[in-house]
């Protein structure tokens, strides 16, 4: 999970730090850094499961949505 894409998908969710850090017992300085592509791999999983459990989808270059949403398109 990007920040780009932790961003989207707390967009997506109407959600902010605070409401994460609730869900996930993780305080919302841990996911601060988060928002900067800082943080251990263990919480980037925690924190992408937990959206993933609230319908987020990541994707990677090249994949498709299995519903509506949003792609950042990478300027080259």
């Amino acid at each position: 999970m990007t920040p780009e894409q932790f961003k989207m998908a707390k967009a997506a969710l109407s959600v902010n730090n605070l409401e994460i850090a609730e869900q996930t017992g993780l305080h919302r300085n841990t996911l601060g850094r988060l928002d900067k592509g800082d943080g251990k791999a263990s919480t980037v999983q925690l924190v992408r499961l937990t959206l993933e459990a609230q319908g987020v989808q990541f994707l990677d270059a090249g994949q498709t949505a299995a519903g509506p949403g949003v792609a950042l398109k990478v300027a080259k």
